[in-house]
């Protein structure tokens, strides 16, 4: 088994007034060689927009991109002429493919929106871009492990890669056991909220473990804590 440890207070961070995001991953104005992905995880931001502000359209091609509000509501517009509104509980997925351009802007004039935006690069190159997204219960991942994002799981967000996205809610002191969905993969655990420990790895808010070379991870919260669990291939193409 191999472990990787990403602090929060080591991720980059860039403060532009309207927007404060802190990437987990080379980013932006952001670059360490030894962050430049996991496998074929390679974006994870986590990002506040001011009332009122957000991403004008912009494009992109060839990125899996899951979006995972917070807090807040986030509205999104692309170039094939979609309009959604993604709240906290939902999980927007857009595969850019043969190529896209979206806005991302908080819905609200009147309060921040807190998201989580992921880029896992595409299993197949220049597919026709497609967009999904589905509202996950609460209760449904409450001391549970929640796939939201899978190839393979049709009450989850569909992904061009083998790829699988998990939530998990848990109290203090609830433990189990994530098993990893498909040999050569591995699974960068990323904590939302609390503070928990993974393979004997203590992590508190906003910390991320990567694992690999096992197929079994173990998760004990020691504290109410949320977390976000990304079981992408090793094998970086």
């Amino acid at each position: 088994m191999k472990t990787i440890l990403h602090k929060a207070g080591e991720r980059g961070h860039a403060d532009h007034g309207w927007l404060n995001s802190y990437h987990s991953f080379s980013f932006a104005g952001f670059y360490d060689p030894t962050k430049e992905h996991f496998g074929e995880l390679r974006v994870l931001n986590d990002d506040t927009v001011k009332g009122g502000y957000g991403f004008s359209k912009h494009p992109h091609e060839n990125m899996e991109i899951v979006s995972i509000p917070l807090h807040g509501d986030l509205e999104h517009k692309d170039s094939t002429g979609r309009h959604e509104i993604i709240r906290e509980n939902d999980v927007q997925i857009m595969s850019a493919g043969s190529g896209i351009a979206h806005s991302e802007t908080n819905a609200n004039k009147d309060r921040e929106v807190k998201f989580l935006q992921v880029w896992v690069f595409p299993k197949e190159q220049n597919i026709t871009p497609r967009y999904e997204q589905k509202t996950f219960k609460p209760e449904d991942r409450q001391n549970k492990i929640l796939t939201v994002a899978a190839p393979d799981d049709e009450q989850a967000v569909w992904i061009n890669q083998d790829a699988w996205f998990s939530l998990g809610n848990m109290d203090e002191g609830f433990e189990t056991t994530y098993t990893v969905k498909k040999n050569g993969n591995g699974v960068y655990a990323f904590v939302i909220e609390g503070d928990v420990t993974i393979n004997d790895q203590p992590l508190s808010k906003r910390d991320a473990a990567g694992i690999w070379e096992t197929d079994k991870i173990s998760i004990k919260a020691n504290s109410a804590a949320q977390i976000l669990l990304i079981d992408v291939p090793m094998q970086f193409n």
